[in-house]
């Protein structure tokens, strides 16, 4: 028997889904409002929520990932009062099981539920059954924790898997576990730098070659490929394969075959792939640079690994993790890190993720020398003077929206407005750009995806500053589509 709750302020919705819940044999639970409703599934398991998206105290959507995150880890359908696009794509890029515009039939109503109530089911048996492996990989935030579930899927299955994420958030570290947790963990684990092929020696490297078949072939080699038979083969940095290679690996993808420099007969190797990229892979086929026949075959579970920026919360565990790693290494006793130490940590926006982390942490763990205690100061100065520059920054922006909110007497006010607007229309917009590029290059130059995500922030910010309130006006000027707008603010923590 499941246990449901109904979120929605129409009493006569609650009922009606009630009675169709009762009458299948489960157990239905209602709240009318985000508060209440927010309490019970804190309080209690649930196997599926209905959320109405229009409530009193709120948009059901805001809530979707906590509802879904609570311990039940409910399957959760959307309702709404009328047809909304854009709800519905926002409603299922969060995890939605369903989406279901009110009235709905009740036979619509019921075939949703029972098939979210199936699939609940499954997935708590099957997590049940397989404890995976996770003792090199950290984090308890909402944002890594969505990939374990990614990566418990992963390795219950021989599916090819692409592994998406900025550089240095631990993309090999994912596919080695999906590898440690399969049932190839007892074959090889064969990695192949794809930026390091080229068109002459890409058949030999992959497939291997005879003695004699070219200048140079004193022996038989044995190529990446037949070396991963039974196991994973890694194709790190994807989007980096020349395309010809790209033709070439696409058939031994397909078939599974390969054939040896100067061999005349093919051979098999029964190889699990997963591919890595830091890399929009999608934009490069709509540029002619990655054949989208390449990409639909390596993407058949795609795990998108958040950046340390977005996933904060994961720093302390993080650094407390390598720390016991490095005292390891170094054959020293435990070294902890003080609080300063952490508050800087957690101020930085790592353009390098966890790999740059792991780096600063290290170099703080050997200047503090035989001292047991990491304090701020055995940081490198040239960290701590970018985090005082980016203190400066946001407490130069706090200031000025403390002053714009402080009270003042209406008349005054509207004419304070009235001047700010004008004076925002006479900037000049080549010169405030110049100056965000200015200040996102001061420093040490950021991979150009990073910088572009950076960019894509400061115009969200300015957009938002320019025209608070003005979303229609926003939506207009910037091309975005409403669903597009709020999930960028959403990826890049803007409060709109």
């Amino acid at each position: 028997m499941g246990r449901i709750l109904i979120i929605d302020d129409d009493v006569q919705v609650c009922e009606t889904i009630e009675s169709l819940i009762a009458r299948t044999g489960h157990e239905a639970v209602s709240s009318y409002n985000l508060k209440d409703g927010l309490a019970k599934v804190k309080a209690a398991d649930f196997d599926l929520v209905f959320l109405d998206i229009s409530l009193p105290d709120g948009n059901g959507l805001d809530y979707l990932q906590q509802v879904k995150d609570s311990s039940g880890k409910p399957e959760v359908i959307i309702l709404t009062g009328k047809g909304d696009a854009d709800g519905a794509e926002l409603a299922i890029q969060g995890g939605a099981w369903d989406f279901l515009v009110k009235p709905s039939s009740v036979k619509q109503i019921t075939l949703s539920m029972r098939r979210a109530l199936e699939f609940h089911n499954e997935k708590q048996n099957k997590a049940q059954c397989v404890a995976l492996n996770l003792d090199n990989i950290v984090g308890k935030s909402a944002e890594i924790k969505g990939c374990y579930d990614l990566v418990a899927h992963a390795s219950g299955s021989d599916a090819n898997v692409l592994v998406n994420g900025e550089t240095g958030t631990g993309k090999e570290l994912f596919a080695q576990t999906i590898h440690e947790n399969s049932r190839r963990a007892d074959n090889n684990f064969v990695v192949v730098d794809c930026a390091s092929l080229t068109e002459t020696l890409v058949e030999s490297t992959l497939f291997g070659h005879k003695r004699g078949s070219f200048t140079g072939a004193q022996a038989d080699r044995k190529g990446l490929i037949p070396l991963a038979d039974k196991g994973t083969l890694f194709l790190d940095e994807v989007g980096e394969m020349p395309l010809a290679v790209q033709k070439s690996f696409l058939r031994v993808l397909q078939e599974r075959t390969y054939r040896p420099v100067g061999e005349n007969r093919e051979f098999k190797s029964d190889f699990r792939l997963i591919a890595a990229t830091n890399r929009d892979l999608e934009a490069m086929v709509a540029r002619g640079e990655f054949r989208q026949d390449l990409l639909y075959r390596i993407q058949t579970i795609h795990i998108y690994l958040p950046a340390l920026r977005d996933r904060g919360g994961d720093i302390r565990e993080l650094t407390s993790f390598h720390l016991s790693r490095l005292s390891a290494q170094y054959g020293v006793p435990p070294k902890v890190a003080n609080s300063d130490f952490y508050d800087v940590l957690e101020n930085y926006d790592w353009p390098g993720n966890v790999r740059q982390l792991f780096n600063i942490v290290e170099q703080a763990f050997v200047a503090a020398g035989s001292g047991n205690t990491i304090y701020a100061m055995h940081l490198s100065d040239a960290l701590r003077i970018k985090m005082a520059k980016s203190n400066l920054k946001k407490s130069g922006s706090h200031a000025v929206q403390l002053e714009k909110s402080a009270p003042q007497p209406a008349a005054e006010l509207k004419q304070n407005l009235v001047s700010e607007k004008k004076d925002s229309l006479k900037l000049n917009q080549d010169s405030v750009f110049d100056t965000v590029v200015s200040d996102i290059l001061a420093d040490e130059l950021p991979p150009l995806k990073v910088f572009k995500g950076m960019a894509e922030k400061k115009y969200l910010e300015e957009l938002l500053l320019r025209h608070p309130g003005e979303t229609a006006y926003i939506l207009k000027i910037s091309g975005l589509s409403r669903s597009h707008f709020y999930a960028l603010l959403k990826k890049h923590g803007i409060n709109d």
